[in-house]
């Protein structure tokens, strides 16, 4: 089997069996590239530690930053434990290898004002999609789901949101769990139920459609989110997951409960969840810095 088969097998078994959403086996792809680019004729199971140190390296050398890095690492790691397994390599040439560090990124979220204007009404001729679309922004926010997971649900999911408020999705490895559904999110979706025949198909069984009747693609919902934040004159750019950014950070901010937030998030590290605590401890200096007598600013 050639370096390239085998890479196509392993994102076929990822897609398959794990449910690796396609932009991450996107992004898998083109990192494992770049390893199939610089072995060149080299078979993998000749392939060693110190070669894919040099060829990190190399990377970095070309502008490639420690967040970049550490995602291709974990590409090829887990494309070598997959070879491994299956006999194609003794040991795993990644091990030990470690990225550069960079320094952490916080995400960017959306202020509790600034939530409530992109749930206001915009200007929209098309009342279908509008209905749709605020039923969708509301139901990330209220719940923190991620993209693919607000896309993969079906129409039976509406009972548990409007007579339970809750919602069960399937997120990264298979991974279920329950979440929340604010009223407002409720409400928003109980209005689309009753407009979504309008717009299905007849044997489409998606909860959220686009104009041709089916399950509403990714970029979709990304596109009809950007033009409502531009129809209500946001200056930021907002997407998909800015709203579970904001949802993540702003029950942090009312609770306290790290774990609980790691719950709804679906995160299976805490550490994930942690940079969380940092947007908060952001927002609590602000208020120190406008309000404390020896803070202030003359």
């Amino acid at each position: 089997m050639t370096p390239a088969a085998a890479v196509d097998l392993w994102l076929l078994e990822l897609a398959d069996q794990r449910r690796v959403s396609p932009h991450t086996l996107s992004n898998y792809r083109r990192d494992l590239g770049k390893l199939l680019a610089e072995m060149g004729d080299l078979p993998l199971a000749d392939v060693r530690g110190e070669q894919l140190r040099r060829y990190v390296a190399q990377w970095h050398g070309r502008g490639l930053g420690g967040r970049s890095l550490a995602r291709l690492l974990s590409a090829w790691r887990g494309f070598f434990v997959w070879l491994g397994e299956r006999g194609v390599v003794a040991a795993n040439p990644c091990n030990g290898l470690r990225p550069p560090k960079s320094p952490q990124r916080l995400p960017k979220t959306l202020a509790v004002d600034e939530n409530a204007r992109l749930f206001a009404e915009p200007d929209d001729d098309d009342p279908l999609q509008a209905a749709r679309d605020l039923a969708m922004f509301e139901l990330l926010y209220s719940s923190g789901l991620r993209l693919a997971e607000l896309a993969a649900l079906d129409v039976g999911a509406l009972d548990d949101m409007l007579q339970n408020g809750e919602v069960r999705v399937l997120g990264k490895r298979n991974k279920e769990r329950i979440v929340p559904v604010g009223k407002q999110a409720r409400a928003a979706l109980a209005a689309w139920a009753v407009l979504r025949g309008e717009l299905a198909a007849a044997d489409e069984v998606a909860l959220f459609v686009g104009v041709r009747g089916r399950r509403i693609a990714h970029r979709v919902v990304e596109l009809r989110l950007e033009r409502r934040a531009r129809l209500l004159g946001m200056p930021t750019h907002v997407h998909p997951h800015m709203l579970r950014h904001s949802f993540a950070s702003h029950v942090l901010q009312s609770s306290g409960d790290l774990r609980a937030v790691q719950e709804m998030l679906g995160h299976a590290s805490i550490a994930s969840t942690q940079v969380y605590t940092h947007l908060d401890f952001q927002h609590l200096a602000k208020v120190y810095d406008a309000t404390h007598p020896r803070a202030k600013s003359k």
